[in-house]
């Protein structure tokens, strides 16, 4: 049987902040063009693989603005996870599982109804 974690309510808050922190950064950062300075296109096929990308216009400032507020947010809730003080309660493997279990909570919400035989 899984080992279960009883997280302190402050503790899964910042998850899962985090998490709709990285999702909305990822989104963004796939919405900007390619190059946050405005850029000429190129073509290379001398390497590996061709690599070909078409002119950047760059990034707005308020897009420039909105990634780094993003970025700064993810690094806070980063910090505030990572070093929160549940983990002292816990060791080794232990430490590590719940770690992992922590990341996923939102995947397998907790289910109340208990089933019995």
């Amino acid at each position: 049987m899984a080992a279960t974690y009883d997280f302190p309510s402050d503790l899964l808050a910042g998850q899962e902040e985090l998490r709709q922190v990285q999702a909305e950064l990822s989104a963004l950062l796939k919405r900007l063009p390619w190059s946050v300075e405005p850029l000429d296109g190129f073509s290379d096929d001398t390497g590996w693989r061709p690599v070909e990308r078409s002119a950047s216009p760059g990034w707005t400032d308020d897009e420039q603005a909105e990634v780094e507020k993003l970025r700064r947010r993810e690094h806070e809730l980063v910090v505030f996870v990572s070093t929160h003080r549940y983990w002292a309660e816990l060791t080794g493997a232990d430490r590590v599982r719940a770690r992992s279990r922590l990341k996923h909570t939102h995947e397998n919400p907790p289910d109340d109804t208990e089933q019995s035989p």
